[in-house]
């Protein structure tokens, strides 16, 4: 088991834990979770050992071998495949002792150690390695050509992945994974539950992913207030357990129910207007959540909503036979065409909240692009109308900003004319109060520079969000801030996203991106799941044939 016992630990002046007792049971499957700096990857680094407490004792069985996913991959000419089995750090030494011993001298002594190797390797499955790792690779969305491409060829995202595939090929009884989905598309988080939920050892997962914390986890632990909290049961288990103790504080309702009669009274006034139903559909799963979950909410640090559309025309846009796809130079400088959608016939009205799926690669970012005006249509008619106002959120759109300047510059080159006090009491909203908003944003987090995008988004009131995987580096809490604002949101939407909460939460409807055309899907994310594993079995049997 691994036992805290009076462990504290701080990082320079600041205290992270503060005289902790916990223990985990072997084969527990734990969700770490707390606030952005509470100290979740301070305490995988005392687990790994990089890290020593300050204060008490940490401690799990020597004998246990440990994974964690690597932060960096270098560029090697290395294989995909071969740099994921080198995760097996064991396999990988007994074959390097084999191969010494082959061309060395031929001793008795050595003849003996190689008939040892071969029966070790045997144990360490060595001869299945190769299809273990392929079938790895593959669920993490690799196709069969890129796994013998060399590391040089992939981007950061791709690389994170590898790391991922590595941590997953190494034997172990404690696993340790720090945002494991962060670069992961729905189909490769599905197939990572999958295969979390059969690991056999004691599993830790930092996650701001809900929904994969339901399906993996049946234990949480809590930082808070510098102390552990041990929570049997999945997250949305601990959240009604926390909701329970926080209703006994006092003046913790007040503020969720301002915002629940907002709710009711949006509810009220549009549930029975067509035009307005689907809306009010999102309204009415917000206040369900909402109910279970309150005093929770009540108590969290953050909160905003989405400003009122100034107009809402309607169609919004209409696309007739596009293609879409890039455009570039080749290596003779030749123009040349990448076609990745075709034929897509595809009408956006107004109100309309719809989640965009589809295996990674298969175009939907491409699909967003070009409703944004990022790319023009290869060929085909979109027609947008004059006054759509569009607020897109990008993939890289944290990549986007000046991290040299601060959030108040953002927003002074966003709305010049407008006085300064009005830009930061804006900001204040979004937490950006004080010297924070003065400041440089490039020592801000992934999380804080994302709230600001968000921020500058808003402030545009626009009637159509388009949203590619917004919460990538949001928290729990914030994510669950977005939720909320977007199913309050009184325009159009357009989402693509891995959590499948934020999803069921904000969409009343489904298209699909597969086989490069654009189409509804007749089901929900349950549905969705199973035609993934329909799509890969297919794949599967086709390769066979």
């Amino acid at each position: 088991m691994i036992r805290f016992q009076q462990v504290s630990l701080m990082r320079g002046i600041k205290p992270l834990l503060d005289k902790v007792d916990l223990v985990l049971n072997p084969g527990d499957k734990i969700g770490l979770i707390g606030a952005n700096g509470a100290g979740k990857s301070s305490l995988f680094a005392m687990l790994r050992g990089e890290l020593h407490p300050d204060q008490g004792d940490l401690s799990y069985p020597p004998t246990w071998r440990m994974a964690h996913v690597a932060q960096e991959t270098p560029a090697l000419d290395r294989s995909a495949i071969d740099y994921a089995i080198d995760g097996d750090v064991h396999l990988r030494k007994l074959e390097a002792e084999l191969a010494a011993l082959e061309v060395a001298e031929d001793t008795p002594e050595n003849g003996n150690r190689i008939g040892e190797l071969y029966g070790e390797l045997a144990d360490a499955d060595a001869y299945t390695v190769i299809p273990r790792a392929e079938t790895l690779l593959a669920g993490l969305g690799f196709q069969p050509e890129q796994m013998y491409q060399p590391l040089t060829s992939f981007s950061g995202g791709w690389r994170m992945r590898l790391n991922l595939a590595q941590a997953l090929m190494c034997p172990s009884d404690l696993l340790l994974l720090d945002e494991p989905t962060n670069h992961l598309d729905l189909d490769a988080i599905i197939w990572l539950e999958d295969w979390l939920k059969r690991y056999p050892g004691t599993l830790l997962i930092i996650s701001h992913d809900r929904d994969f914390l339901d399906e993996v986890v049946n234990v949480i632990v809590h930082i808070d207030e510098r102390k552990l909290k041990r929570y049997g049961g999945h997250y949305s288990s601990f959240e009604r357990q926390r909701a329970a103790q926080l209703v006994l504080a006092a003046g913790m309702i007040e503020k969720q129910q301002r915002q629940r009669a907002h709710l009711e009274s949006f509810i009220n006034r549009f549930k029975a207007q067509a035009s307005k139903a689907r809306q009010a559909q999102s309204r009415i799963k917000a206040l369900a959540k909402m109910e279970e979950t309150a005093p929770l909410r009540a108590a969290a640090e953050f909160s905003f909503t989405f400003r009122e559309p100034l107009r809402s025309p309607d169609p919004l846009l209409t696309m007739d036979a596009v293609s879409a796809g890039y455009r570039f130079d080749d290596d003779q400088g030749k123009p040349v065409e990448k076609k990745i959608l075709d034929n897509v016939k595809f009408s956006l009205q107004s109100g309309q909240r719809i989640g965009l799926l589809g295996i990674n690669g298969a175009g939907k970012s491409t699909f967003i692009k070009t409703i944004a005006g990022e790319i023009a249509a290869l060929a085909g008619d979109a027609e947008f109308n004059k006054g759509l106002a569009i607020g897109y959120f990008a993939q890289h759109q944290v990549e986007m900003l000046r991290h040299s300047e601060s959030a108040l510059w953002h927003m002074m080159k966003l709305a010049p004319t407008v006085r300064e006090q009005e830009l930061r009491n804006f900001l204040g909203g979004f937490n950006f109060a004080g010297d924070m908003a003065t400041r440089p944003i490039e020592p801000f987090s992934g999380g804080e520079k994302a709230r600001l995008a968000l921020a500058l988004i808003v402030w545009q009131r626009p009637n159509l969000l388009l949203l590619d995987e917004p919460t990538n580096h949001l928290d729990l809490e914030t994510r669950e801030a977005l939720t909320e604002a977007l199913a309050q949101f009184e325009g159009t939407l357009l989402l693509v996203s891995h959590d499948r909460h934020l999803l069921r939460a904000t969409t009343d409807e489904f298209i699909i991106v597969a086989d490069g055309e654009v189409k509804p899907f007749d089901g929900d994310l349950d549905d969705y799941k199973l035609w993934l594993y329909k799509t890969k079995l297919a794949s599967k049997q086709a390769a066979k044939a």
